[in-house]
């Protein structure tokens, strides 16, 4: 992959140890079949948004998407 980068991970908590690739819920540690996996996941989710948008009427509707709620009380 031309345009990767390393992640500075001493103890290897958050990246595999033999390629440096961050762990991932799909297990996979070849920096390329990454790649390939999540372009898909990208490309399907933005075709279901495409299909059935999320409609945000303000703040209160914004926090009502499914785990917006929990993703903003983590980061806060």
């Amino acid at each position: 992959m031309p345009d990767s980068y390393k992640y500075i991970d001493l103890d290897y908590t958050y990246t595999d140890p033999k390629t440096g690739v961050l762990r991932n819920l799909a297990d996979i540690s070849d920096p390329d079949v990454l790649l390939f996996f999540e372009s898909g996941a990208v490309a399907k989710r933005i075709q279901e948004l495409y299909e059935k948008p999320i409609k945000i009427k303000g703040v209160d509707s914004l926090l009502s998407i499914p785990n917006a709620a929990s993703c903003n009380k983590k980061m806060i």
